[in-house]
């Protein structure tokens, strides 16, 4: 009996102290909260910690065209959020180059200059870290937007799911405090050959694709951007150069010339075709671009 009580009595430390480093290591994989001392980071995954981005790379609200309606109730839902009033997951999708994240960083400078919001962009390949940066964000007096751009799934990929309960329809959910933004070029985040091949494999091909595409549906407030016309491009144009001081006068006519020679070479116009053609002619012109609101 006694044997019995000193080979209890040995245990016990050896139980405590597995113990307590089974709870060190948990907590080392927690990551901290991001510094108060900036208003954007980027999530890395590898390390489980926040990258503070002292100089967002982003073209000021006033100067972006032609996305007006998405502009103002993309600036509404965030200015709700900010202020801890209900507001929605956005998904804003649509032809490649017209805005969609120029969109989200610029609502965010608007919104933080006058209520502070944290920008929090995670790449889509991280998804899967998503609820140990969400631990990291719970309970922060801060309210954050996580942003990720050109998010979209493939066939084979089941890293969607995840996404889709923490949307919604998990036990935890997002945190009160956390706004999801997302920008695709796919309006239901799944590639055309994903959702055809669950139609025309399942055993029941309604419900394997209404699966797949219900992850769009947990984003509550839905932006489509689309191809602009040449009038539009043009004002895009027109709004970078008087922004730079580029071309004033009788030389405009010559800028939008080669403004619309320069969209032919890409084969498209865009708000991204537009700056990249603006870009190249301030170099030309001696000109350094300073994008400041």
């Amino acid at each position: 009996m006694t044997k019995g009580l000193e080979n209890t009595t040995a245990i016990t430390p050896l139980l405590e102290r597995i113990a307590t480093a089974l709870e060190t290591l948990v907590a080392e994989k927690q990551p901290s909260p991001p510094s108060p001392q900036c208003m954007a980071f980027v999530w890395q995954a590898a390390s489980l910690s926040f990258q503070p981005v002292r100089q967002v790379n982003r073209i000021p609200l006033h100067l972006l065209r032609g996305i007006d309606s998405q502009q103002d109730q993309l600036m509404e839902n965030t200015r709700r959020f900010a202020s801890g009033l209900s507001a929605n997951n956005a998904l804003l999708w649509g032809a490649r180059g017209t805005g969609k994240s120029s969109l989200v960083k610029a609502v965010h400078a608007a919104v933080s200059n006058d209520q502070p919001l944290v920008l929090v962009e995670i790449h889509r390949e991280d998804i899967t870290t998503l609820p140990h940066l969400l631990h990291a964000l719970q309970g922060d007096d801060r309210r954050f937007i996580l942003f990720c751009d050109d998010l979209a799934f493939e066939s084979g990929e089941s890293t969607y799911k995840s996404l889709k309960a923490i949307l919604e329809g998990g036990v935890e959910g997002r945190p009160e405090n956390v706004l999801f933004y997302a920008t695709s070029n796919r309006r239901h985040l799944m590639a055309r050959d994903m959702i055809e091949n669950e139609r025309s494999t399942a055993i029941n091909p309604s419900e394997a694709v209404e699966e797949k595409v219900s992850l769009s549906d947990r984003f509550g407030l839905w932006l489509g951007f689309h191809s602009i016309g040449q009038d539009t491009y043009l004002t895009m144009i027109n709004a970078y150069a008087d922004a730079i001081g580029l071309s004033p006068g009788d030389d405009r006519a010559q800028l939008e010339r080669d403004s619309l020679e320069w969209s032919v070479t890409r084969g498209s116009r865009s708000g991204r075709v537009a700056w990249q053609f603006i870009v190249d002619a301030a170099g030309q012109a001696n000109i350094k671009i300073r994008m400041d609101d």
